[in-house]
């Protein structure tokens, strides 16, 4: 039998609002040290925004003293909307990590919302975690299909 991601997703996913600044997001990713969080409103996905989002949409003189500006800090005032991803390509608790690890290949992105029937989102699958769980599938011989 093969593995769920609902076998192997975080379950503990950090979501803000599409209003919620990214001095927010910054923060969040700083105290927690990952890579995604889940854009929701009114409980359902709306989008993520990916550390990579924020570095591209944040000044690079922010925390450097000499060159710090009042526009580069004006930067971190922009909304989550302004920046998200939109529409992102989500999987479920049943979807194989097979099937998980083709679609995000095929889509070219780095993680996965895992959502309920209502678009609640209940988890999230990255990159990392499909490796992982195929380097412990090829030291322990299980399924992987």
């Amino acid at each position: 039998m093969s593995m769920t991601l609902g076998e192997i997703m975080t379950r503990d996913v950090v979501t803000v609002d599409l209003d919620d600044t990214l001095e927010r997001v910054r923060d969040i990713f700083d105290m927690h040290h990952f890579h995604h969080v889940l854009v929701t409103s009114a409980g359902r996905l709306a989008g993520v925004l990916s550390d990579r989002d924020l570095l591209k949409n944040i000044s690079p003189f922010i925390g450097n003293i000499r060159m710090e500006r009042t526009q580069d800090l004006n930067t971190l005032n922009r909304r989550v909307h302004q920046v998200m991803r939109r529409r992102p390509i989500v999987g479920t608790s049943q979807m194989s990590v097979r099937d998980a690890a083709t679609l995000v290949l095929e889509s070219e992105v780095s993680c996965l919302p895992v959502v309920n029937p209502r678009h609640v989102p209940i988890g999230i699958v990255t990159w990392r975690d499909l490796l992982r769980y195929c380097r412990f599938c090829d030291e322990t011989g299980c399924e992987a299909a």
